[in-house]
């Protein structure tokens, strides 16, 4: 019980510390760093969904790989769908896209924030559910550790500009750190629903798989191509990839 609370908790850790980065920095973050840092977290989520999330979904179906397609496919459709109807700001964005746009830019970068954090939270609760179904507690462990680093410089990115918008240290830290409650929180549905949807537990690692990835190729890997230093944010995500999947393979 004190690994899964841990386990649930990290994530959340880790977008606080990278939204406390607003208390020791400057307002913004610069480029190279910035770059680093997002191709280093695209690099962890690319790993997570393919060593965590999909090879355990394909192994444990017993129809072979429809479950994981299935479930791939419908992480991808359930984050496009909520990223067209969510007003918000993709990194680095300037403008707000959705069907409401005059709302705050706080709160656009707030709901942006959200929308990265959801699947991640969904993602922890899924492989601490497959515990019971022979995924092994180190590799539950291993996702939330590999998401929470992640989660750092995704904090440190979204309070430093927020900080930079005007406001306050301690609200930018603040704003930071709540946009991460959201993973607590769908780590835990995804455990109160896992009685329930045990059959579908290949179907729900694919479908967080999915909606991470959406999450790189929609938001991340766009920020890091653009403008100068993209070798930098190469080299980050192939840190972050590496990291995540020796973490992975080893506590495994």
């Amino acid at each position: 019980m004190n690994a899964l609370i841990i386990g649930i908790l990290l994530p959340l850790v880790g977008t606080m510390i990278g939204s406390a980065f607003v208390f020791f920095m400057q307002k913004e973050i610069p480029d190279r760093l910035q770059k680093t840092l997002l191709g280093f977290a695209s690099g962890v989520m690319v790993a997570a969904s393919v060593w965590s999330l999909l090879i355990p979904s394909i192994e444990m179906a017993e129809t072979g790989v429809v479950p994981a397609a299935v479930g791939f496919l419908a992480g991808i459709v359930f984050l496009l769908l909520i990223d067209e109807l969510t007003p918000h700001l993709h990194v680095g964005a300037q403008k707000a896209e959705g069907p409401k746009s005059r709302l705050s830019r706080t709160m656009m970068l707030a709901l942006a924030v959200t929308i990265h954090n959801l699947p991640e939270g969904m993602a922890v609760g899924v492989v601490f559910a497959g515990e019971a179904q022979g995924l092994s507690l180190n590799a539950a462990l291993a996702v939330s550790i590999g998401i929470a680093i992640q989660n750092i410089p995704e904090g440190a990115i979204i309070s430093m500009p927020m900080h930079a918008e005007g406001n306050s240290r301690w609200r930018s830290f603040l704003i930071g750190t709540l946009s991460g409650v959201v993973e607590p929180l769908g780590s835990v549905a995804i455990l109160l629903l896992a009685g329930v949807l045990g059959v579908a537990l290949p179907y729900l690692l694919a479908f967080a798989a999915g909606a991470m990835m959406y999450v790189v190729v929609e938001e991340l890997i766009p920020e890091t191509a653009q403008g100068r230093h993209t070798n930098l944010s190469t080299i980050g995500f192939a840190v972050g990839f590496v990291l995540m999947m020796v973490m992975d393979v080893l506590l495994g």
